[in-house]
């Protein structure tokens, strides 16, 4: 059974300078991604992880097995196109109904923690599953702050996030369609702001 809950630790006061440091990146660089992905916080109110449920990438999860995907898409937790219906704002209750379809599948479907990292990435976060990086994003946000250090460099966004190409990295974070958010903008803002 998945829990939701852990020690949900703040960060360490040094966590962003360390993980930046690991990366080669400038601390506000990174802390802008944390700012814009998820308000600056890890967990909500309930002290989970944020998190945020994306039905195409469930859909996606499922395409494999038919039984599973036809109850997923009768259910409204499923759609093969993003932006095809708007998200709530608590994603925990569709979340629950997910992992009773699929639990790995509902996981790595989900965008998890400071990063909003989806749990499909749990591997270029260092983790053997979703299930794993859901467990130590529960227990704090140090791992939260690592994972998604990982993630961009995995991914080969450290060169632009270093040059501060804020279109490339919100590409490489965000998908093909982060202009639609204006991801780009909004993280040449918070580096701004951050930098001083």
């Amino acid at each position: 059974m998945v829990s939701f809950k852990g020690a949900a630790r703040r960060r360490s006061p040094d966590a962003i300078a360390r993980a930046a440091a690991f990366i080669g990146v400038e601390t506000a660089a990174l802390s802008a991604i944390i700012e814009v992905e998820a308000s600056g916080a890890g967990f909500d109110g309930a002290g989970r992880p944020k998190a945020l449920f994306e039905p195409h990438r469930f859909y996606r999860e499922l395409s494999g097995n038919p039984g599973k995907l036809a109850a997923a898409v009768k259910a409204g937790l499923a759609y093969p196109k993003w932006g095809e219906k708007p998200y709530p704002s608590d994603s925990y209750p569709r979340i629950q109904q997910a992992l009773a379809i699929d639990e790995t599948a509902a996981l790595r479907a989900t965008s998890w923690g400071l990063g909003q990292v989806l749990g499909s990435n749990c591997a270029k976060c260092g983790f053997t599953s979703p299930q794993a990086m859901l467990a130590a994003f529960a227990d704090g946000e140090d791992a939260q702050i690592v994972g998604m250090a990982a993630f961009l460099k995995s991914n080969g966004l450290v060169p632009a996030l270093k040059a501060r190409n804020w279109a490339a990295v919100a590409k490489g974070y965000n998908g093909s369609k982060y202009a639609a958010n204006r991801y780009d903008a909004k993280l040449a803002a918070a580096y701004a702001r951050l930098r001083g």
